[in-house]
Parts: structure tokens; sequence; C-alpha cells
């Protein structure tokens, strides 16, 4: 696994993975949240389902990022703050602010174990262990204030939509949480959230300048497009009134 040749054909394997991963979520739905089916087997409450799976991808970046060759350069610890600073949030403080009551099937569960466990791998490894050092100035580059910006505005759109929804699944009301959601960027998308984390990871991708970066933001994209797409569709089905001028995950284009 410390083979270069092995590690690039990994990332490239991985983004292959990803555009067949898109493909098939546009026809089939994944079976967690509002879309669970007892069909896919066995199942545990989707708080726990949740932390178990996004935890794997910070534990896993870390151990490969911190026992990495690598000289750990001011750049890469804050390549390392951004990524374990969003799973803080995805894998912890997120799921604990929800209100209890869908159900994951431990299949789903297991696939995103391994989904961010491989992330967490091919980045942590190569940042930590395969990336020549980036120097001090990478800090003033460019790349590096773009894509910081753009990580900084998608984490804030997602932050924001995912308070709204938070909100209506704490009102008090059991179905509350299947209520329209208003305010912000839910005046023009369906899913906004989803388009803060794609903008997020394009920018992880940008400010690191790096293929397994890039890699994780084509899956993203992958994972959470069709996503939106269904979610559009799901609400356009259950609420006749639903804002007809809305797009699913980008204004006035999707």
């Amino acid at each position: 696994m410390n083979s270069l040749p092995t590690f690039w054909i990994l990332v490239y394997a991985w983004i292959g993975i990803a555009v067949l991963s898109f493909f098939t979520l546009l026809r089939v739905r994944a079976p967690y949240g509002r879309y669970s089916t007892r069909r896919w087997g066995p199942a545990l409450p989707h708080r726990w389902g949740w932390i178990m799976m996004e935890l794997a991808s910070p534990a896993v970046f870390l151990f490969f990022f911190l026992t990495g060759a690598v000289p750990k350069t001011a750049p890469l610890w804050v390549f390392a703050g951004l990524w374990t600073g969003h799973y803080l949030n995805r894998a912890v403080a997120y799921p604990l602010r929800q209100t209890p009551g869908n159900r994951m099937p431990i299949l789903i569960m297991v696939f995103g174990l391994v989904f961010n466990g491989v992330n967490g791998f091919l980045n942590g490894h190569y940042l930590g262990g395969l990336a020549s050092p980036y120097p001090l100035g990478w800090l003033a580059d460019p790349r590096f204030l773009l894509g910081v910006f753009m990580f900084a505005i998608g984490a804030i759109v997602n932050w924001r939509a995912d308070a709204v929804l938070l909100a209506l699944r704490r009102s008090g009301d059991r179905d509350a949480g299947y209520r329209i959601p208003e305010g912000g960027l839910y005046r023009w998308v369906s899913c906004p959230n989803y388009l803060g984390e794609i903008v997020e990871w394009m920018g992880f991708a940008v400010l690191t300048w790096s293929l397994p970066a890039a890699s994780f933001a084509i899956w993203t994209a992958a994972n959470l497009i069709p996503r939106a797409l269904s979610h559009h569709r799901w609400y356009r089905e259950q609420f006749p009134d639903y804002p007809s001028e809305r797009q699913a995950l980008i204004p006035g284009l999707l």
C-alpha cells in the first residue's frame, strides 16, 4: 500500500466507481432517512448509525496523516484541521441535535463506513505520507485562498440549511420534519445543505490542489446530486403547493 503507482491506481479506480455510483443513484434511492425500508435488512437508530459511519473518516484520515513521513508544515496542519473540523460537526454535533426517529439499515451503515474509510485513507495517506511538503508560502497561494473561501462559504451554507431542517423537526409535531423548509437558500433550492457540502469539498480540492481531494469532491457530488433530485421530486409529490420556482440544487439550473 506504500507503493506510489498502486496508490494512484486506487485513486483513479475510486473516481471511476464514483461515476458509476452517480448513474446508479439516479435510479435507486439510498434507503436511509425518509427513504428507509425494511427490504435492506436489520436496522439501527439513524443517529447511531450516522455517528459510527461518519467517525470513520476523521479517524482513518488522522491515523495516516499523523503516521506519514511527510514533514507537517503549517499548510498541512490547516488541511488536517479543516477535514477534522468538518467531521466533528457531521459525526458528533449534527446527529446529536437530531430528533430521534428514523432508522438506518445496518448494511447502509457498513457501506458508509467503507466509503468514509477509503476517503479518509486516500487523503490522509497522501497528505501525510506521499505529498511533497507544502511550503509556508502555500498559505498565500491563490489556490489556497480561493479554496479556503469556497470551503468556508460551503460550510456556512451547509450549517444554516441544516439548522432550518433541525428546527422543523424540533417543533413538536411528529411530522414536522417533512414540512416545506423556508428561509435562506431554501427560497431557491430544495437542498442547500447538499449544495453547501459540494462547494465545501470542491474548495478542499482546490486548496490542497491534489487528486485524492478531487476524488472526494467528485464522490460528494456523485452522492448528493442524485439525493437532491430525489428530495426535490419527493417534495413535489408530497406538497401540491410546493414553490414552483425552486430547483433541486443549483438556483436556476438544476
